[in-house]
């Protein structure tokens, strides 16, 4: 197995690797990023002088919002050069725009295909993407590019139609799917209702994506656990985000998702960005490494993580990431999708047929986030839910549950007598 030299080194060795990165990483900035060229110059920042990852550390941190509200100004490239346009929700509801280029598309390739070796993959190997490649969505390209460049067979069937799934697994034979776990049960129950054998099909393995299967001590959560009980298969966690253009992916060992140090800079911070000392619970903050189109600087992803730095069995030394254990305050996960409250609120303020909402986020059955819309309406109907749900498909890609409660129900529940501003939002998890 072929196994980056880097993520054998010492992490002293890391480390210094690292450092020799950050002069062609400024230059790279203050040469063609707005965004940063100013944000330079606004702090007083000498780059010059950032020679150490203890200087590195005094660099303010980029957040979503600085993202979100200076999108394009991100952007290192002339337009001519960007091959590939990608869009992610943002925290105020509008959509944040990346850009990739052809050197970006090659970097996320490599990197895809690291971590499908990471995970035991080989060029034996046949998946099944049960991902979209469309809708402007990173991940179903980045798995196609580096499963191609590993020299892997691909099932592009895409998500959902548990009928499909199982129709192409038979026909083609594929060894692996990549798909969000909680998707891994509906096919179960699919196959249960069916009569279909799991324990006679070709597939060995599952890649995860979008949802935790593990806790903290890398034991399987509810939704491993179910996953695990019903199909035996080897099941590997992955976390990934638009903004890192990188994967954490883990190896047999189940310990935790290995860091690639040569795409990344990976800090873990607290409320006061400040960094966290191993055992610690801290934000992940992310540097990309090799970026051409819109590289991100101390970048605060929102997702909260322990960090772990001992070697694993598997041989490799860097970094590894343990599950997401929270969210910033109120980010959700569902159905592999990363969402804030105000995407929802500005897609339901958007349909004149919902007078009143409240969105409810509790834990569901299987351990994942589950958002249920109660929407205060004058005619409720089947007709009205596909609708909405239609609408957020086309906003965010996925739908959240729909129930229809009295209007003035909901104005009870957003003007409880003891608040003094209206409720929204009900974070039951």
């Amino acid at each position: 197995m072929f196994i980056p030299e880097i993520e054998k080194a010492s992490q002293e060795e890391i480390v210094n690797y690292q450092e020799g990165r950050l002069p062609e990483l400024f230059a790279y900035l203050t040469e063609n990023s707005p965004f940063y060229s100013r944000f330079f110059k606004e702090n007083n920042i000498k780059t010059e002088n950032i020679k150490t990852m203890a200087d590195f550390a005094a660099i303010p941190v980029t957040t979503k919002e600085m993202l979100q509200e200076f999108n394009m100004d991100f952007l290192c490239v002339d337009k001519g050069k960007v091959i590939d346009y990608i869009t992610t929700s943002g925290t105020l509801g509008d959509p944040v725009t990346f850009t990739m280029t052809d050197l970006d598309l090659d970097r996320l390739a490599y990197n895809e295909y690291i971590s499908f070796l990471c995970a035991g993959g080989s060029s034996a190997d046949i998946y099944q993407l049960m991902v979209t490649m469309d809708r402007r969505f990173m991940a179903g390209m980045a798995y196609f590019l580096g499963i191609r460049k590993m020299g892997a067979g691909v099932v592009r069937v895409g998500p959902g139609n548990p009928e499909l799934q199982f129709d192409s697994i038979q026909r083609i034979q594929p060894t692996s799917i990549v798909t969000v776990p909680s998707f891994l049960i509906k096919l179960i129950e699919f196959a249960e209702a069916n009569n279909i054998d799991l324990t006679k099909t070709s597939i060995k393995k599952a890649i995860c994506i979008g949802e935790a299967i593990r806790n903290n001590d890398f034991s399987l959560n509810k939704l491993g656990a179910r996953i695990k009980e019903k199909w035996d298969i080897d099941l590997y966690s992955t976390y990934a985000s638009t903004e890192m253009g990188t994967a954490f992916t883990e190896c047999e060992y189940g310990k935790g998702g290995h860091h690639h140090p040569e795409m990344i800079i990976v800090e873990f911070l607290d409320e006061n960005d400040q960094p966290v000392k191993e055992g610690e619970a801290g934000e992940v903050t992310i540097t990309n490494l090799g970026v051409e189109g819109m590289p991100l600087l101390r970048f605060k992803t929102g997702d909260i993580c322990y960090h772990y730095t001992d070697a694993c069995e598997c041989g490799r030394t860097s970094m590894r990431l343990g599950p997401v254990i929270g969210r910033k305050k109120q980010m959700i996960k569902f159905k592999g999708t990363t969402l804030y409250p105000p995407a929802l609120y500005d897609i339901l303020n958007d349909i004149k047929l919902v007078k009143n909402y409240v969105v409810e986020v509790s834990t569901n059955s299987i351990g994942t986030d589950h958002i249920l819309l109660k929407l205060g309406v004058e005619s409720p109907s089947k007709e009205l839910e596909k609708l909405i749900k239609d609408h957020f498909r086309a906003k965010i890609r996925v739908a959240p549950f729909v129930e229809f409660v009295d209007i003035l129900e909901i104005q009870k529940m957003q003007f409880p007598s003891l608040s003094r501003k209206p409720i929204t939002f009900i974070d039951k998890r």
